[in-house]
């Protein structure tokens, strides 16, 4: 199968010390590394002042800033952050999603030192979920806080925990609040200059929440170092992104690193375009993404599996829409989760059909404390789930389990220094040598050979014991059954953890299920509707047949309730709180392993 030729091939040194740890590092070199990021907007500026760098929907159109457009609107927004006292102590809460203002404020506030925090909006639009944001809130004590919409926000914004914060937002509401406008208006006599000038590469650039998946959420400090250099270590395997400016049309949160840091950086690095797609990977709002992309498409397609899924449903419908989709696509990259294989190949059957070639399809593997790319699958490779080698400039230190895994520890100048106001919490994330302790675990796709990089393989948190003392690696188990049982499962929990059998409890995908005629609604706590029961058996009892004891499925349950996001259950970001479930549906486990129930199914 021809693949596109501007890859950098992987070429990668492996050490092994004597207790078996092995250090694995990339032998490409990390070339120049930006002081901060208001340096490219500088550089692009100068180089190509009308090329399009932000855009979202404006009516049938777009509204866009051009580089030229986003420097001038920068700083002037940040000579008013300056005029009002704020620096680096005085943080900017961000409370909606991605929108142009949102970005030109973060750019603004990054380029004078000034920290902002992104936050899911769900936090403030979900009622139940208040306390979430007021604990956001209390660990950075904003100065400013910024909505794209008032009024859609007015609940939130009345709240007690917004006492002394300056609101700001583009349409107003009837809380009284700063016109975004009036922050574009000259500010006589502000030093920007002088406050641009001061930023260093360890300046904090802004506070990222983690996921709270595991632990409750904690706000990692994002330098310019991290950034800036996550981004040259991405350039230096990722040829094409010299080649031409990139272009995406993307949804993926701010709030998030993978749309905040990785995706818009990645464009303002490159000089490139990022168009804001307000659709979303779920019913009824992919049909958004479908009505952008015909406006618009990029040169890479970045995604979750979900979103390629029902994308490739989507083009599998509309010809003029493959083509111009694939017409200039250097590289679908998806994470969260593998790619189905047969969405896969999917996407490169499509390919071929349109261009001759397929793009490169790829992954990779970071974290919120890593800014986040650490390992990249920067050459071609025929199955999903693999994540590739570390990026230049980073080293993975491979620490020896049973059955040929390895926890993953990482050190590099993209990796965080500490967590906001948690030193304790800080120094146990660290080992004696300095290196991040990230709790995944890997295995290399080729022993015999490190250039075939690693494969995500789970994390040490959620791997338990049966009551034989077998081990479920109940991570890799989870993604390994979604792909089985999709489109019906949404997502599924793994149980089983000091019992004889595994089980699963299953979230299910209420869209696929409509589809297919299921009752989405019958049962107490898990849905009982027999022809879904008999289809989910046939598939569990496919996917363990001449399995061991470690991956056989012997009970499953299908809840009718979605996760939670108000109790915990799910986070912000979409990803489960397994601990949470279980605990607070500690009622259906039991059941779930109980005799007779009519919505268990047994095999």
């Amino acid at each position: 199968m021809k693949r596109t030729a501007h890859f950098l091939p992987h070429d990668v040194s492996a050490r092994t010390e004597p207790d078996g740890t092995v250090l694995l590092r990339s032998n490409t070199p990390l070339g120049p590394v930006a002081r901060c990021t208001g340096d490219w907007v500088h550089h692009w500026a100068a180089q190509t002042p009308d090329a399009v760098f932000l855009a979202e929907r404006s009516g049938a159109g777009w509204r866009s800033e051009s580089y030229a457009s986003t420097l001038q609107k920068v700083q002037a927004l940040a000579a008013n952050l300056l005029a009002r006292g704020m620096r680096p102590q005085t943080p900017i809460l961000i409370l909606s999603g991605n929108s142009v203002d949102h970005g030109l404020l973060s750019l603004a506030a990054q380029y004078v030192g000034i920290p902002t925090v992104p936050v899911a909006e769900q936090y403030s639009l979900v009622e139940a979920a208040h306390g979430r944001l007021a604990e956001a809130v209390n660990m950075v004590r904003p100065h400013m806080a910024y909505v794209a919409d008032a009024g859609q926000f007015d609940a939130v914004l009345r709240l007690d925990i917004f006492d002394g914060v300056e609101l700001v937002a583009t349409s107003p509401g009837r809380v009284k609040t700063t016109a975004f406008d009036t922050l574009l208006k000259d500010a006589e006599g502000a030093p920007v200059t002088e406050a641009h000038n001061a930023v260093t590469p360890q300046t904090i650039a802004k506070i990222l929440m983690t996921s709270g998946s595991t632990s409750a959420p904690k706000g990692v400090l994002t330098t310019q170092k991290m950034l800036c250099t996550n981004q040259a270590q991405l350039v230096a395997v990722l040829p094409f992104l010299h080649a031409q400016p990139p272009r995406i049309v993307d949804w993926l949160p701010w709030n998030h690193v993978f749309g905040g840091s990785h995706n818009f950086n990645m464009m303002l690095a490159n000089g490139g375009a990022l168009y804001i797609d307000d659709g979303k990977p779920a019913p009824g709002l992919i049909d958004r993404t479908v009505e952008n992309l015909q406006l618009m498409t990029g040169t890479l397609c970045f995604n979750v599996p979900i979103g390629f899924q029902l994308l490739l449903e989507a083009l599998k419908t509309d010809r003029p829409l493959r083509h111009r989709f694939f017409e200039n696509l250097d590289m679908l990259f998806y994470a969260g989760a593998s790619l189905p294989q047969d969405v896969w190949q999917g996407f490169e059957t499509m390919a071929m059909e349109i261009k001759g070639e397929v793009p490169l399809m790829t992954s990779s593997w970071g974290l919120t404390e890593t800014a986040p790319a650490t390992l990249l699958q920067q050459e071609p490779t025929d199955t999903s789930g693999v994540v590739g080698i570390p990026v230049p400039g980073n080293t993975i230190k491979m620490i020896p389990l049973e059955d040929a895994r390895f926890e993953v520890r990482t050190k590099g100048d993209n990796v965080m220094t500490g967590y906001l106001n948690a030193p304790q919490k800080t120094a146990e994330s660290f080992d004696a040598d300095g290196y991040f302790i990230t709790g995944d675990v890997m295995r290399f796709v080729d022993p015999d050979d490190p250039n075939r990089g690693l494969r995500f393989d789970g994390r040490l948190s959620e791997d338990f014991k049966l009551l034989s003392g077998t081990w479920v690696r109940a991570a890799q188990l989870r993604i390994d059954l979604l792909a089985a049982l999709a489109p019906l499962a949404a997502d599924l929990v793994i149980t089983g953890a000091d019992r004889a059998e595994i089980g699963v409890m299953i979230f299910p995908n209420r869209t696929a299920l409509d589809a297919q005629g299921f009752d989405a609604k019958s049962g107490q706590g898990a849905l009982t509707d027999a022809g879904l029961l008999n289809v989910l058996r046939t598939r569990l009892t496919a996917f363990s047949r001449g399995s061991g004891s470690s991956t056989r499925i012997a009970r499953a349950m299908v809840l009718s309730e979605p996760a939670s996001l108000p109790t915990g259950e799910m986070t912000a970001k979409g990803n489960l709180n397994f601990r949470k479930i279980l605990t607070r549906r500690a009622d259906l486990l039991t059941r779930l392993y109980a005799a007779d129930d009519p919505a268990v199914i047994t095999l």
